[in-house]
């Protein structure tokens, strides 16, 4: 192929960034040298415009129906407007017709719902919006739901997590189209951070705030995260909270279904793997800034959140020029 035809199914109620983050990418891979080029299309059903979750109309370039053009990806963009999208049968039926002539097929955010329900998730391991993944699961058991990565690559199947990790994807596939350099200066000209790897939590504690109702766990929560370094014992924790230690577990049990102590692990060891992954630190440095006292303390963290000591952790998670 002269090209690398990418063609991106939208609908309406898709999410608009779900969308730019792939094209624009893959515009800036183009300008900076891309050989074989990129060439993106928008395919939506009948060539129709669409309207994005954010109201802004989009002109489509291609009829779903009507493209048999060589295709080398297939990616279909996510939105609240996905589960119409899936029970939409002409829409799914092109899907999984277009999926047999590329080379590989992606979704992103909950574009997954519409690749699980042309039966393209069966038995593999997906992921998709951390807030839609329990309902992906339940409507479709034959998929192996995962909520925490950035994004999946299942053989010649990928899906990707909320929004912007769509971007995340895109690199990957730059990476693996035309090697670490170019995918390196498309980051740059995004201005994103490369790389994130793809097993990296959505939901990390060290990147977000606590999003519960209640007030008091709510700024507990952001105040632990924000000093990660101090006294976060329980009993600290609730005299700023201005609460008895007692009710201050109470509320977390309720509201993050971990004690406070667990909370404050979980997030001290969620900012190690950042700083391991996108640092050169060395792990005693690492073990400082996060909070935790030694290197074996650290270390035991590691090994009950991830399974493998932090030097594994840093080697499996670098980018792969560096290994």
């Amino acid at each position: 192929m002269s090209e690398k035809v990418i063609l991106v199914v939208g609908y309406d109620g898709a999410e608009l960034l779900d969308i730019a983050c792939v094209t624009s990418s893959l515009d800036i891979a183009n300008r900076i040298g891309a050989n074989p080029p990129y060439r993106t299309v928008l395919a939506t059903p009948g060539g129709h415009s669409i309207t994005c979750d954010s109201g802004l109309r989009l002109h489509a370039q291609a009829a779903l129906e009507r493209f048999n053009a060589p295709l080398d990806t297939l990616l279909v963009s996510g939105g609240l407007g996905h589960a119409e999208a899936a029970s939409g049968q002409l829409l799914v039926a092109h899907v999984r017709r277009l999926s047999t002539l590329a080379r590989r097929v992606a979704s992103v955010c909950t574009g997954a719902t519409v690749l699980a329900e042309a039966g393209l998730l069966e038995n593999r391991r997906a992921t998709t919006h951390w807030m839609y993944a329990e309902q992906l699961a339940r409507s479709y058991p034959a998929v192996r739901v995962d909520p925490d990565p950035i994004y999946i690559r299942d053989g010649d199947l990928a899906t990707s997590g909320g929004v912007t990790s769509a971007l995340d994807l895109t690199l990957s596939f730059i990476e693996e189209d035309h090697g670490m350099a170019l995918a390196r200066g498309v980051a740059l000209g995004t201005v994103a951070y490369l790389q994130r790897p793809g097993a990296q939590a959505q939901l990390s504690m060290f990147l977000t705030r606590c999003s519960s109702d209640d007030l008091v766990v709510r700024r507990t929560s952001n105040h632990i995260v924000s000093h990660l370094g101090d006294d976060l014992s329980t009993a600290t924790l609730a005299r700023i909270a201005g609460v008895s230690e007692r009710h201050l577990s109470r509320l977390f049990l309720t509201y993050v279904h971990e004690t406070p102590a667990q909370y404050v692990r979980r997030a001290r060891t969620e900012a190690a793997a950042y700083l391991l992954t996108s640092t050169a630190l060395p792990v005693a440095a690492v073990a400082r800034r996060s909070g935790f006292g030694t290197t074996e303390s650290l270390r035991q963290a590691f090994l009950a959140h991830y399974s493998v000591p932090p030097s594994r952790y840093r080697l499996e998670h670098q980018p792969s020029d560096t290994r």
